[in-house]
């Protein structure tokens, strides 16, 4: 199966019926060359609506941390984006709601197997955290970011870009001393 195939089989899944019938096309990026993966939460409903990944404020910030541009960022040649589910969940009670359990169990796999030249996997927030790193995590979020040397070279975890995640870096100033720097060597090691 290529990458054609399994976008068609993503679009075909019955799970996927009710986006499907609305002209929503799942929203990841994915290409052969891909050295950097991005694994986030799910598209915001700003993105859905653009059809461009991480197409909001927390992207601009995302691209910020990783020290690459909008040129390198959307290149799938460089990087492919993989959210634990392709599709905007809708809200919840405080936020959007949390991707669907399991699509990233039935997608990711064949996704990454076509991208063998993967250098770094960036998990982006708890649910990647959670499933990419299992047991490994550390108790919560905060430390499994304040840990993040433990994961390399396969992971990185990071913390939500968005804006409103300003208090959890005011107080965690080593994120920005310590994490930023680390990422965008990690990062830039892998695109070379």
């Amino acid at each position: 199966m290529g990458f054609d195939d399994i976008r068609q089989a993503i679009i075909a899944d019955p799970e996927n019926a009710a986006a499907t019938a609305r002209g929503i096309l799942p929203l990841y990026t994915a290409g052969p060359g891909a050295r950097v993966v991005l694994v986030g939460q799910a598209p915001g409903r700003k993105a859905q609506e653009s059809g461009i990944a991480w197409d909001d404020a927390s992207g601009v910030k995302l691209k910020s941390w990783l020290g690459v541009t909008d040129e390198q960022f959307r290149d799938t040649s460089l990087f492919a984006i993989l959210p634990m589910d392709f599709y905007y969940p809708g809200k919840a009670a405080a936020g959007d709601a949390p991707p669907r359990r399991g699509f990233a169990d039935t997608w990711h796999p064949a996704l990454l197997d076509l991208m063998p030249d993967v250098r770094l996997t960036i998990l982006i927030g708890g649910y990647a955290q959670k499933h990419y790193l299992g047991g490994r995590a550390a108790r919560n979020l905060t430390e499994t970011v304040h840990a993040y040397a433990d994961y390399l070279p396969e992971f990185f975890p990071l913390v939500h870009p968005s804006p409103l995640n300003f208090r959890w870096q005011a107080k965690n100033p080593w994120f920005e001393t310590d994490v930023l720097p680390a990422l965008r060597e990690h990062v830039a090691e892998a695109l070379a």
